[in-house]
């Protein structure tokens, strides 16, 4: 978690929403892949860290499939974010801040809870939350 947060930090400093990402190879060990927000800078509203860390560890395993990668990710994925993570079917996730609002695991349409949800990652929610919230409570405060 601690390389997502510094992940989260980078997006920031790029005027992304802190939100970093690590994908690592469960059996080995691997960093596959690392990400921060960037629908800013790329003008695409898909180019969240989940998604663009899923992207690079499929590229890099040549596989759609992550069965044996665990997810890291600051804060608690969306819908959008959730759904892509059952679609790779991700082993492990493990989120930072919990997301009352936009939150697709543990709040809204709960996506890994659907009935047709094609696969359901262990989820660990709340790593690291105070750490995670605490840059998301500054960036908006900052932009207010």
């Amino acid at each position: 978690m601690e390389m997502a947060l510094k992940e989260a930090v980078r997006a920031a400093e790029r005027g992304e929403v802190p939100v970093g990402v690590v994908i690592v190879d469960s059996l080995s060990g691997d960093v596959l892949a690392r990400a921060g927000n960037c629908t800013e800078a790329s003008n695409d509203p898909t180019a969240h860290a989940e998604i663009l860390a899923i992207r690079e560890a499929a590229s890099k395993l040549e596989s759609p499939r992550l069965e044996n990668c665990d997810l890291y990710v600051t804060l608690e994925p969306c819908p959008m974010c959730a759904t892509a993570i059952s679609f790779a079917r991700v082993r492990r996730l493990y989120f930072g801040a919990y997301d009352p609002k936009g939150g697709g695991v543990d709040h809204g349409p709960r996506v890994f809870e659907q009935s047709g949800c094609h696969h359901r990652p262990e989820v660990i929610g709340g790593m690291e939350e105070s750490q995670a919230s605490g840059l998301l409570k500054f960036f908006f405060q900052d932009l207010r």
